[in-house]
């Protein structure tokens, strides 16, 4: 039996050998369709534009959790980032450090998002700074977002304001009106306006002098290298043909480890020359992540507890819950 199926991704080098068609699933015809991630989600929690897509881990936790039982989740995680580290801040804000940020106002796209998700808990456990502490003002409008499609409600003691829809987060930044912001997206596409290149722009600088020794400093200390999104199916599908599921996870984790030779590959030149040190040689040669659930346990359970704790569930969500069961000792 072959299956055809639509297929919603945003394109990036551990998805390319899907896309390109040099992986393909066994017996299932993919259509892909590159879709920037931003509207993806939107279209596909509003709409259900695809059989199967990338999605936001946090939208579908929120999404889980009120009984929305159209998506199952594959244990296939296209995008890992440290994102707190990448925090903006007006150079004349008198924003040193996180700390800082109390009392401050603070742009972000879309406050259910993960990147904000993973920025606020790293913000309060790393640094003590929580939600209530900060002044959020919210990019994307309700009828084109993912909280519109979710139905999400400002959690108590918190602070949303709406950016009004002749401004960004990137011109507000500019203007002095925000001193900060989590996660700036600067991409044409439906649901996202900022166009103004903040990391380059005279007034404005990385909260983390070194971005990258917070990354580091951050992994060390918790082992979390955050995941972004994840990939769902269609629950009508996963019921009628159980054998997607696994075959569509063997089908990523070939693309991956396509992906992770390629990356050695470009690598090789720098690491024949001998002048890294031995510890970054070997880091080049090991894979930087890995599909499943049993190896992201504790990144997937630690994104959990940080929704319930800001308030987007109404309770810890559970794996068993998120991804389908033939998946969960994979």
């Amino acid at each position: 039996m072959n299956l055809q199926l639509s297929i919603g991704m945003a394109s990036n080098p551990r998805t390319w050998p899907i896309f390109d068609g040099r992986v393909n699933p066994d017996g299932i015809d993919l259509i892909p369709s590159p879709v920037f991630a931003s509207e993806l989600f939107w279209r596909q929690l509003k709409f259900a534009d695809f059989d199967v897509s990338e999605m936001s881990m946090s939208s579908l936790m929120m999404a889980v959790s009120q009984g929305d039982d159209r998506w199952i989740g594959l244990p296939v995680f296209t995008t890992r980032r440290f994102f707190h580290a990448e925090i903006l801040v007006r150079r004349d804000s008198g924003i040193e450090k996180p700390s800082d940020l109390k009392g401050r106002r603070v742009g972000v796209p879309e406050y259910q998002q993960t990147a904000a998700l993973w920025t606020r808990g790293a913000l309060q456990h790393e640094f003590g700074v929580e939600p209530r502490d900060m002044e959020f003002w919210m990019e994307r409008v309700p009828s084109h977002s993912h909280r519109g499609a979710v139905g999400f409600e400002t959690p108590p003691g918190v602070t949303i304001h709406q950016i009004p829809a002749d401004k960004s987060i990137g011109s507000m930044m500019v203007s002095g009106e925000l001193e900060a912001v989590i996660h700036y997206i600067v991409n044409a596409n439906l649901i996202d306006r900022s166009t103004e290149n903040l990391w380059q722009h005279p007034l404005i600088k990385p909260i983390f002098p070194d971005p990258a020794a917070e990354t580091v400093r951050y992994y060390r200390k918790t082992g979390l290298f955050p995941i972004n999104h994840g990939m769902v199916i269609r629950a009508e599908i996963a019921r009628r043909h159980p054998w997607v599921i696994l075959n569509l996870l063997k089908a990523f984790v070939r693309a991956n480890e396509i992906a992770d030779r390629e990356r050695v590959e470009h690598a090789q030149y720098y690491l024949d020359t001998g002048l890294l040190p031995t510890e970054a040689r070997q880091s080049l040669r090991s894979p930087l992540a890995q599909h499943g659930v049993k190896a992201n346990r504790l990144v997937l359970e630690t994104a959990a507890q940080y929704s319930h704790e800001q308030g987007l569930t109404p309770r810890q969500v559970k794996l068993e819950q998120l991804f389908a069961a033939s998946t969960l000792d994979q």
